[in-house]
C-alpha cells in the first residue's frame, strides 16, 4: 500500500530534477524491460530519462536512456525483498547507472551506484534530513529535510 505520502515523495523528486536537470523528466510508474527481476519487467516509483525518451515505446520500455530509477518503500510485507534485494540487483544487472530507495521505513536515503553487471559496487546511505549527492550521469544534490513530513 502505498499511500498519499508515497506519492508526494515522487512529486518533490519530480521537482527538484526538473529545476536541476530540465531536460531530464522522472517518468512516474514507467515499465521497464530489465533483465532477472519478475519475468524481465520492473515498473519503479520514477525514472529519471531525457524528456520523450520512451515515446512510442508501449508499456514496457528499452531501459538504454535512464539514467537514474526510484523506489519510495511501502509499508507492506513484500518491500524489503523486493525494493532492497531484487531490484537493486536487476536494475544494476541491465546497467542503469543510478538506483535511488527512498526508504520510508529507516528514514534513510541510499544511493546505488557504479553498476557492474552483476550489482551496484558502491551504495551510500544517509539519513532523512542530510543532502545527499547523486553522482554522474544524474549530477543532483537532494536536501532531504522535507522526507522526514511523510513518514508514518
Amino acid at each position: 500500500m502505498a499511500g498519499r505520502d508515497h506519492g508526494r515523495t515522487i512529486q518533490w523528486l519530480t521537482r527538484i530534477c526538473l529545476q536541476s536537470r530540465p531536460e531530464l523528466w522522472l517518468y512516474p510508474d514507467q515499465g521497464l524491460k530489465v533483465q532477472a527481476y519478475r519475468k524481465g519487467r520492473a515498473r519503479p516509483d520514477g525514472s529519471l530519462a531525457p524528456s520523450g525518451a520512451f515515446v512510442g515505446q508501449g508499456e514496457y520500455a528499452d531501459p538504454d536512456d535512464v539514467l537514474m530509477v526510484v523506489e519510495v518503500t511501502s509499508y507492506d510485507t513484500d518491500t524489503d525483498q523486493r525494493d532492497r534485494v531484487e531490484k537493486p540487483r536487476a536494475y544494476a544487472q541491465t546497467g542503469i547507472p543510478v538506483y535511488l530507495l527512498i526508504d520510508r521505513d529507516t528514514c534513510e536515503v541510499t544511493v546505488y551506484s557504479e553498476p557492474d553487471g552483476v550489482r551496484y559496487e558502491n551504495a551510500h546511505t544517509v539519513p532523512f534530513g542530510k543532502p545527499v549527492a547523486l553522482p554522474g550521469p544524474v549530477e543532483i544534490t537532494l536536501e532531504t529535510e522535507a522526507l522526514k513530513e511523510w513518514v508514518r
